[in-house]
């Protein structure tokens, strides 16, 4: 019930879901996909009192939509949601919006997802009047947080029980790097690197520089070309070399559908 009050209920995960899924239809309809949306969602390293917490709201959102369906019939969920919307821009209610808010309690409704996004929102340590743009930009940060701890062995199992019974570490797997007198399978595109970029300093204008590069190749390309086209990257002690990080960006474009990657292990821009 954790995951699922984080996944489906949470203001964080709907900015994220929009931003990264497909969209369906004549009327652009969202389209809920797991291997884009709920995936590469990082969730919140709650404790068991958060998630204590945030399980019980949702239980109380359940019970209350439900309540209230039974108790008029005619009251639909997409109904109660459109006059909460209109509660939330502060827009006047028609006689059937108010009729709707009545029946609903729409208002109690809002109190209780204003409750649970209050709750996810301490369980990552983030204020509660964060904007949209703000909330996917810590996501995306996050998202690039927990792949370099995979890559170190730490996975944040959602349901350990069933995932991992065993309580099993991961192992870390590493390529070896080529030596000087390896040669390569197959000859790279050239790109063009008389003209570098200096290397943005913050996450969200490296991720921006990294999809200007996809959008500008106009054509599948490594992350080993990208790194080519930047200078100024100071790579810590410990650190990935740009190539790899640069990677790590494209992966995240991925994951909230900016780029895809083809079946040679290239990337390229969507629209």
């Amino acid at each position: 019930m954790f995951e699922m009050a984080t996944r489906l209920s949470s203001r964080a995960h709907i900015v994220w879901a929009m931003a990264s899924g497909g969209r369906l239809g004549v009327g652009n309809d969202p389209r809920y996909q797991n291997l884009r949306r709920f995936e590469p969602f990082p969730f919140p390293a709650a404790t068991d009192h958060q998630q204590s917490r945030i399980r019980e709201l949702a239980e109380q959102l359940d019970a209350h939509r439900k309540r209230q369906q039974e108790l008029h019939p005619p009251l639909t969920m997409t109904g109660m949601y459109n006059v909460l919307e209109k509660l939330r821009a502060g827009e006047p209610l028609t006689d059937k919006e108010k009729v709707i808010h009545e029946q609903g309690l729409v208002s109690v409704l809002k109190q209780i997802h204003d409750d649970l996004d209050a709750a996810v929102f301490a369980a990552y340590g983030w204020p509660h009047d964060l904007s949209d743009e703000d909330i996917l930009e810590r996501l995306v940060a996050l998202n690039h947080e927990r792949a370099e701890e995979e890559k170190r062995g730490l996975i944040r199992w959602l349901r350990p029980e069933s995932q991992n019974p065993d309580g099993a570490q991961e192992k870390v797997q590493t390529t070896p790097e080529l030596e000087d007198d390896d040669e390569p399978t197959a000859k790279k595109p050239k790109v063009d690197t008389t003209k570098k970029q200096v290397w943005p300093k913050t996450l969200p204008e490296q991720m921006a520089g990294v999809r200007r590069c996809l959008v500008e190749a106009n054509r599948p390309i490594e992350p080993s070309e990208i790194a080519l086209l930047f200078e100024g990257y100071r790579k810590s002690k410990d650190g990935p070399s740009l190539a790899a990080f640069v990677e790590e960006l494209l992966d995240t474009l991925v994951a909230i559908g900016q780029a895809r990657q083809t079946d040679s292990s290239l990337y390229v821009v969507t629209n």
